[in-house]
C-alpha cells in the first residue's frame, strides 16, 4: 500500500480523492498496490465529507509521517505551495501537482531537488488538464526533433471565442455568460489576457528544448479586443479566430507567444471549440500529431494528477528523467518574428495602405465601409512601424 496526502481540498483536490475512491480497483491493478489517501491539508473542515477524519490543518503532520510517500499539491499559487513542495522533495517525498503557476516559475529547481533526493516532481495536470501531454513530450516523442508546438491551452477563452463566432455576440456579453456557467472566474484576467496559456506554453517549450523558458519571456496578448466584426471578416475568409499558444525554433534560437490568430478552416485546430483544448505538434520525422480533450475541470484534471500518483508509486526511491534544466533558453528577439497580418483601416486609406504593404491581399469590396487586407509575411517590427504610419483600426495575426 502507498499512502498519499492531498494539499488543498478544493475543486481539484477533492477530485483526486474522488478518482481514487471511485476507480480504486483499476488504480490498484495499474499501480500494483493500493493507493490510499491518509491526510488532507486544508484550512477548512469538511463535516459530512467521506474524508473528514483525514483533514489536518498542519503541514508538519504530513511531513513527519513516515508512511507518506507521495503528496498531491492541488493548492495553486506560489505560496505556500512552493515551500511545502520544496520541503517534501528534500525529504524524498514525491510531489504530483496541477499547479501550472508553480511549475512555470520553479519547475527546473524542483525537478533538480527531486533528482538529488531520488524522488519525483510530476506535473501532467499542469498543462492541458486531462489531455496526456507531458508524458508525450517526455517519453513518446523522445526520438523526434520537435520544431513547432501550437496549442489552444485555455478552455475559458476558447469557449468565449466559439460563442462569439457562432452567435455573433459581443465579447463582454459572452464573458458574462461564461462566468455564470462557471467557465470563467470572477476575475478572468489570467485567462482572457493570455497569462494562463503563457505559463503552459513556457512549460512545454522548456520540455521540448531541455532549457528553461521563463514565462516572463513569452509574448502575451489577450482576446479583449476581438470583435463581432472581426469574426464576420473571418467567416468570409473561411476561417476562425483562436487564442494560440505557440513555440517555435528559428535557427538556433526559440520564441514562445500567446495571441489571437485568424486560422484557416482547413487547419485541424480551427475546429476545436468550446471548453476543449488541443495541441498540434510538428516533428522532423513524425511530421504532425495532435492531442485533444478536456483541458480543465474537476475530474479531468484530477485524473491526470492520479495518473502521476500511479507513476510515482511505481518509482519510489528512483527518479524519472525529465529533461528540463535551469540553463536559460536562447530567446529570439520578438521583433524578428515573422507573421502575416489581417488589417482593418478606415476607408480612403487604400492607396497609402497598398504602398506601405506591397503585395497585400485586399479583402473588402468597393462598397465596404472599411478597407481590409492581409499582408505578406513580415517581421513584427516592420509591421508595427508601417501600421503606425498608416493608422489602423485593428489587426490580427494570420495562420494559414
Amino acid at each position: 500500500m502507498v499512502n498519499i496526502a492531498i494539499l488543498g481540498y478544493g475543486t481539484v483536490g477533492s477530485g483526486v480523492a474522488e478518482v481514487i475512491g471511485t476507480n480504486k480497483k483499476e488504480i490498484k491493478n495499474k499501480a500494483g498496490q493500493e493507493i490510499m489517501v491518509k491526510h488532507i491539508l486544508d484550512l477548512r473542515d469538511f463535516p459530512g465529507d467521506p474524508y473528514e477524519d483525514r483533514v489536518t490543518h498542519d503541514f508538519n503532520t504530513i511531513l513527519n509521517d513516515p508512511e507518506i510517500r507521495i503528496i498531491c499539491e492541488t493548492m495553486g499559487g506560489l505560496k505556500p505551495a512552493y515551500d511545502f513542495t520544496k520541503e517534501a522533495l528534500s525529504r524524498g517525498i514525491s510531489v504530483c501537482t496541477s499547479n501550472k503557476e508553480l511549475v512555470a516559475a520553479h519547475g527546473p529547481e524542483l525537478i533538480k531537488i527531486a533528482r538529488e533526493h531520488k524522488c519525483n516532481y510530476l506535473f501532467e495536470a499542469a498543462v492541458g488538464g486531462g489531455i496526456p501531454l507531458i508524458r508525450v513530450f517526455n517519453n513518446c516523442l523522445t526520438a523526434e526533433r520537435i520544431e513547432a508546438v501550437t496549442g489552444i491551452l485555455n478552455g475559458t477563452t476558447n469557449y468565449i471565442l466559439t460563442k462569439m463566432q457562432n452567435e455573433g455576440s459581443p465579447f463582454d456579453e459572452v464573458l458574462k455568460t461564461a462566468q455564470e456557467k462557471g467557465y470563467a472566474e470572477r476575475n478572468p484576467e489570467a485567462d482572457i489576457e493570455g497569462y494562463d496559456a503563457g505559463r503552459k506554453i513556457a512549460i512545454l517549450a522548456s520540455l521540448v528544448s531541455g532549457k528553461n523558458m521563463r514565462y516572463e519571456d513569452v509574448y502575451t496578448e489577450g482576446i479583449g479586443k476581438i470583435s463581432a466584426t472581426d469574426f464576420a471578416y473571418a467567416k468570409k475568409m473561411n476561417s476562425s479566430i483562436k487564442l494560440f499558444a505557440i513555440f517555435r525554433e528559428v535557427g538556433r534560437k526559440y520564441y514562445a507567444m500567446v495571441a489571437p490568430f485568424i486560422v484557416d478552416g482547413a487547419h485541424p485546430l480551427s475546429s476545436v471549440n468550446g471548453v476543449f483544448n488541443a495541441v498540434f505538434v510538428h516533428c522532423n520525422m513524425l511530421d504532425d500529431t495532435m492531442y485533444y480533450g478536456r483541458g480543465a475541470g474537476k475530474l479531468p484534471t484530477a485524473s491526470a494528477v492520479v495518473g502521476d500518483v500511479i507513476d510515482a508509486s511505481k518509482h519510489i526511491g528512483t527518479h524519472i528523467i525529465c529533461r528540463w534544466t535551469e540553463d536559460p533558453m536562447d530567446v529570439l528577439d520578438f521583433d524578428r518574428i515573422r507573421h502575416k497580418f489581417f488589417v482593418r483601416c478606415e476607408k480612403g486609406k487604400e492607396d497609402k495602405a497598398l504602398e506601405l504593404f506591397k503585395g497585400a491581399r485586399v479583402l473588402s469590396g468597393a462598397d465596404a465601409i472599411e478597407f481590409v487586407f492581409v499582408t505578406n509575411e513580415m517581421t513584427e517590427k516592420d509591421f508595427r512601424e508601417k501600421a503606425a504610419e498608416l493608422g489602423i483600426i485593428s489587426r490580427i495575426r494570420v495562420m494559414e
